[in-house]
């Protein structure tokens, strides 16, 4: 029988569609099995001789995490789209005030980043962490996991890189360094001749002009986002109030136009609101309130006030966590925000490039979408448009990547050995003291999970400050008011203002659900479909409920659970000080101490103050350097700095099963244990 030739070209355009979307697909998985990789045996680290605070490493090693030194570096240089700076800016921007190069080593080794030697996948050099990003075909520097997730520790003149380690970084200091730098250029005639002159010969720009135009966008913005995210409490090293930031970003990205338009009149006369929105229609993009905050932010004064009406106050620092481990547990985040299980490790990283500067054009727009569709949006014609620089393919390989890495063991040949006695007695301290909120774990294991033991204010004591921030912020919802969330316990309908955790909910499921931007529609359609499918598909995590002590989320609070504080297992706790949450104790010795009191006349006690920059490690108290320098200050009696809590066996027993208050050597005894987890 003859086929209609009708039915044939329907059936061979069919076919013609599949292999469209499947054929790239395939493309993608194997160039990413055949990647070419720079495997480096030193992994690109180097060496600073002059260090701001004395520390020594004249040379530098790896411990053993099971990683190889070619996923070392892929995870140091791929980027995710984090776009910060123009990247022939940041190559040849001066420091305020002098002619050296911001990008010196001694200059990012100051801000505790990690100077780089040139390598095949670096070749400009650039710190741990610092990658050129290209969107929309121009290219910017931005931030990596690495900047913020790798670690050094100096112990005498011997420096371990520790791969998912909690950086020392001070990202604030940074960031402020980086704005004066643009200002010298924007404001000193000499200083901007020679900067246009020597971008203009790396040649990415066409003009003069152009280089003059993107010195001031960019300078307004860092100068904006500083004064926007302005602390009352200084961050200091090794710590950054993230989730403060990149609420504000996401508020910042959320106005339209009605909004804009209301805030404005709280804060200018008619003829200057009409002013600042002259020429824009009512579906702004980024880019048109950059420009209208660019018409109105016309002293830092205003800026404040702009800060005042629109954003939150970023005043909760945390310490940045280590990620060993992190694709096995349930919940992450300090106070388990974040769920662990489908595609909630994209949804976590996506806000993490939220707030390491990824380029968001989101903007209402009238085209209907199957990403809007899967976001949750419906059928309706208006809908919101989630177009960014994030890149969520690298997100998912990232995520990918972490699941081989392992704690890092104590190193006895560089740091000492162990006592085997102390560690047998400190094993029974621990399973009798810490087990219950911190479980063991075989670190080598590919079968291992960590559950999160959540332990409500109440209970454990440490600083509120960030785990009541994620509850109680609110903000203007703008282009996504009257649109639904999901919160476990039912839908929140986002109303004009609306809870920030809920808001930001909402944007990171946009982006997931949103194919890139700057690439052709087979590409970016395929990749996506890869991508989505790949990382629900094999993350072997599934939604759970969370486990302790903590307040559950009902229909009237649907962000309760947040005000509580995870407990994890301890493997590699060691190498991860300062401690707590908000890193206000500075050794594991000092944290099995009670925090200093008016009613305690003897005995120990964890500082008030110390001092946070060094990375010269104390192996006695388990911690890094808090004394006998000029770091950057620390004092636990400010707000958001508190010390208190988590008094486990630090006081005498006030009531019937209370656990007795340890001695010194039981001290030392669980000191020892924790040295060799």
């Amino acid at each position: 029988m003859k086929i209609p030739e009708v039915k044939l070209k329907k059936r061979h355009g069919l076919y013609v569609l599949i292999l469209l979307f499947l054929i790239p697909p395939l493309v993608i998985a194997l160039a990413q099995r055949w990647q070419v990789s720079d495997d480096d045996p030193d992994r690109g680290a180097t060496t600073v001789k002059n260090d701001v605070f004395g520390d020594s490493a004249s040379k530098i090693v790896y411990l053993e995490q099971n990683w190889k030194p070619a996923q070392s570096l892929w995870f140091y240089t791929t980027t995710q789209g984090s776009n910060l700076l123009p990247y022939d800016f940041f190559l040849v921007l001066e420091q305020a005030g002098k002619p050296e190069l911001f990008r010196s080593d001694e200059n990012i080794n100051r801000y505790r980043y990690l100077p780089q030697k040139k390598t095949s996948s670096n070749p400009d050099a650039l710190p741990v962490g610092f990658v050129k990003d290209n969107y929309l075909k121009k290219d910017y520097m931005g931030f990596t996991c690495a900047a913020c997730h790798t670690a050094q520790i100096n112990y005498k003149g011997t420096g371990m890189r520790i791969d998912g380690g909690p950086a020392t970084a001070d990202m604030s200091g940074f960031l402020q360094g980086l704005t004066e730098a643009m200002v010298a250029v924007r404001d000193k005639p000499e200083v901007q001749k020679r900067f246009v002159r020597a971008v203009m010969q790396l040649g990415s720009y066409s003009s003069e002009a152009e280089v003059i135009a993107d010195i001031k966008t960019y300078t307004l913005r860092l100068t904006s986002y500083n004064i926007i995210n302005h602390s009352p409490v200084d961050y200091g090293y090794a710590r950054l109030d993230a989730f403060g930031r990149i609420y504000n970003r996401t508020l910042e990205h959320l106005l339209n136009r009605k909004q804009i338009e209301e805030v404005l009149g709280n804060l200018l006369s008619e003829a200057e609101v009409k002013t600042a929105l002259e020429g824009f229609g009512e579906n702004i993009s980024s880019s048109d309130r950059d420009k209208i905050i660019e018409r109105v932010a016309t002293s830092p004064k205003q800026i404040v006030k702009l800060r005042q009406e629109l954003f939150i106050k970023a005043d909760a620092p945390v310490s940045y966590p280590f990620l060993w481990d992190i694709a096995q547990h349930d919940y992450v985040q300090w106070n388990g925000l974040g769920g662990n299980g489908g595609l909630g490790p994209l949804g976590r990283n996506t806000g993490e490039v939220i707030g390491v500067f990824g380029s968001l054009d989101w903007h209402e727009g009238s085209r209907f979408s199957l990403a809007s569709l899967i976001a949750g949006q419906g059928l309706k014609k208006k809908t919101v448009e989630y177009d960014s620089s994030i890149n969520t393919q690298n997100l998912r390989r990232i995520e990918s990547q972490l699941v081989d890495l392992q704690s890092p063991k104590w190193p006895q040949d560089i740091l000492g050995k162990l006592d085997q006695t102390r560690i047998k007695r400190g094993a029974r301290l621990f399973d009798k003291y810490c087990v219950s909120c911190h479980a063991e774990i075989d670190r080598s294991s590919p079968e291992r999970r960590v559950v999160a033991h959540m332990s409500k204010l109440e209970e454990v004591g440490t600083d509120p400050t960030m785990a009541n921030n994620s509850v109680n912020y609110t903000g203007y919802s703008g282009i996504l008011r009257n649109q639904y969330v999901g919160a476990g316990v039912g839908d929140v309908l986002l109303d004009k203002k609306a809870p920030v955790a809920a808001l930001l909910t909402k944007a990171t499921l946009g982006v997931v659900t949103t194919p890139d931007a700057d690439k052709g529609f087979i590409r970016r359609w395929s990749e996506w479909l890869y991508n989505i499918i790949t990382a629900f598909f094999s993350n072997e995590i599934k939604d759970s409920n969370k486990h302790g002590n903590y307040i559950p989320d009902t229909t009237m609070n649907p962000y309760s659970s947040l005000q509580a504080y995870k407990g994890r297992s301890l493997n590699g706790i060691w190498a991860t000080g300062p401690y707590l949450h908000n890193g206000s104790v500075p050794t594991l010795y000092d944290l099995l101490l009670p925090a200093c009191s008016s009613e305690q006349k003897d005995g120990e006690c964890r500082p008030e103050k110390f001092q946070v920059g060094s990375r010269e490690f104390d192996a006695e108290k388990v911690g890094l350097k808090s004394t006998g320098y000029q770091g950057f200050t620390f004092d636990t009696r400010l707000p958001g700095n508190l010390n208190t809590g988590h008094d486990y066996g630090t006081k005498a027993p006030k009531n019937p099963g209370d656990l007795p208050m340890l001695s010194k050597e039981e001290r030392l005894d669980l000191l020892e244990y924790l040295k060799d987890q």
